[in-house]
């Protein structure tokens, strides 16, 4: 992968956020939903991706020690969302409610402003961390604003795409160290979307197995 293009699916939304409970994950849902219904077509890792941890009891009984497995999980993780955020999606929605911004999200905001995608941040919650305002470093990227209805999200979108008309061929180089973890992601995503909805871990675990263990070699 020797040339990005970073812009080439503008009307796919990656969206990150925390993930961690229940409650976090339906309102990840509920993001994609409104989304959807404005036209777009959402990317939520835990359901158009696969929950890994699924997979790591086949990978177990397939031999693998547990330490190997946990290293493999997270670089499937790592590999498949960066991926998603740096070629699969042409745009980004950043939820960040929370006590504290998730940590993934910043990383995953951040590549996505890096590489000129525009990113639309949500946020009703009152609370943040500096006198009032939150981190800069974490807002810059959205102009030091957001979304505060959720129902507003793909109108936002919509606003931002129209006022940034964007070149879909625009293309950027892709360093080395880049390129291998998106060619381990992307086939770890024509794997998936292979398996269908359905996604057995056994056979994810099958074919984890063979891909992290040819990089062994």
């Amino acid at each position: 992968m020797e040339q990005l293009f970073p812009l080439r699916h503008l009307r796919r939304v990656y969206c990150a956020g925390p993930l961690f409970n229940a409650a976090e994950r339906q309102e990840m849902l509920q993001i994609a939903d409104v989304l959807s219904r404005a036209g777009f077509q959402p990317f939520v890792p835990h359901a158009d991706g696969m929950e890994f941890a699924q997979v790591r009891p086949h990978l177990i009984a397939r031999g693998h020690c547990p330490e190997q497995v946990g290293q493999w999980l997270h670089a499937a993780i790592f590999a498949l969302d960066t991926y998603q955020v740096v070629v699969g999606c042409g745009t980004l929605v950043f939820n960040m409610n929370g006590r504290v911004p998730d940590e993934g999200a910043v990383a995953e905001a951040t590549m996505a402003w890096m590489l000129g995608k525009p990113v639309v941040l949500f946020k009703e919650d009152a609370r943040s961390a500096i006198a009032g305002r939150d981190n800069p470093l974490v807002v810059g990227p959205v102009n030091f604003d957001h979304v505060r209805d959720i129902e507003l999200l793909g109108e936002a979108l919509t606003a931002k795409l129209a006022a940034h008309p964007l070149n879909e061929d625009w293309q950027v180089p892709c360093p080395p160290h880049l390129g291998q973890t998106l060619n381990i992601g992307q086939r770890l995503w024509l794997e998936l979307e292979a398996l269908g909805p359905e996604r057995d871990p056994e056979r994810v675990a099958e074919f984890m197995s063979q891909l992290f263990c040819a990089q062994l070699v």
